[in-house]
């Protein structure tokens, strides 16, 4: 078996290599199995390591050393590849995929945890052929996430505060995108909306918490389509969507349980891909059930119900 650390050294404002480099040592100084720290050049670097080592190697457990944008491109390289697994090891302050544990969320922080932790499949969404192991989206979140980028970039702004320039600025652009919606069988809609989202787990965006019990492996999504409001009834709407409580909405909030969404737009427009944007003018979201590994760390309790019985 071999062990691949993929260091993002720009995630997070800042270079983790060198604490990551010497956790990693210090784990196997007494183990026998083979390890590498590889540190990323450049955007997608990762899944072409992944996939060049996946090729070599009988055993592959993949550790995404960043936030999660780093998580995503190694799920990437992993999808669909049964001698790898991969799981998130954040070297930041915060990473959307591990909230979705609650209290159990730093178990992804601990090495010894995650060298002795056991491979359970979940779920991926395949959005036009890029893997969301997450949360994907369509409307004002998207464009509010894309652009925090660029608003955190200016003198005295940063972190928290470009959420919120970036919020400030897309209300008063437009909060709604005509489109055309499609969820599976069960519901067609075309018109104005705010947002489509499609959720394999619970949180995004910084605090963004629309599913309180998705989990990413039941081969469900859970999928939400917000349709037009205005600048009074905004706050009230993104507000109940962003805590999970939609269903006090119902009149503006759809939810449903399916595997498939399409969304046509009039124009090209920003798609959210676990933090990560797609520019397109047609989108579908389609959940491929059991589609990476997941490498769990051995505290974790989330999946006891599916985790192997040790003989």
């Amino acid at each position: 078996m071999k062990h691949l650390f993929i260091v993002n050294p720009i995630a997070g404002g800042r270079d983790a290599t060198g604490e990551v480099r010497a956790k990693v040592e210090a784990a196997f100084a007494d183990r026998a199995d083979e390890f590498e720290v590889y540190v990323t050049k450049a955007p997608m670097d990762a899944p072409e390591k992944i996939r060049a080592e996946a090729e070599r190697c009988d055993h592959l457990r993949v550790y995404a050393c960043g936030g999660d944008g780093t998580f995503n491109e190694c799920v990437c390289g992993a999808a669909l590849r049964e001698n790898v697994a991969v799981c998130p090891f954040p070297t930041g302050t915060g990473n959307d995929f591990c909230r979705m544990f609650g209290e159990e969320k730093d178990a992804f922080r601990d090495l010894d945890a995650l060298l002795r932790g056991w491979e359970h499949s979940i779920d991926l969404i395949d959005c036009n052929g890029r893997w969301c192991d997450n949360i994907a989206s369509v409307g004002i979140d998207a464009r509010i996430g894309c652009d925090v980028h660029k608003y955190s970039k200016l003198p005295l702004i940063g972190g928290a505060a470009g959420y919120v320039v970036s919020l400030v600025v897309n209300f008063f652009k437009g909060l709604c995108s005509q489109m055309r919606i499609r969820v599976g069988d069960e519901y067609r809609a075309e018109g104005r909306h705010t947002l489509v989202c499609a959720c394999n787990g619970r949180f995004y965006g910084g605090g963004f918490n629309p599913s309180l019990d998705a989990r990413p492996d039941d081969g469900e999504l859970d999928i939400f389509v917000v349709d037009k409001v205005n600048l009074l009834q905004a706050a009230g709407a993104i507000g109940k969507y962003s805590s999970g409580r939609s269903d006090e909405l119902p009149e503006l909030i759809r939810h449903f349980r399916g595997t498939e969404v399409e969304i046509t737009l009039d124009k090209p427009d920003v798609v959210n891909i676990d933090g990560e944007a797609m520019v397109t003018d047609r989108v579908v979201f389609r959940l491929v059930p059991g589609a990476a590994k997941l490498l769990v760390p051995a505290t974790l309790h989330f999946f006891d119900d599916r985790r192997p019985v040790e003989t």
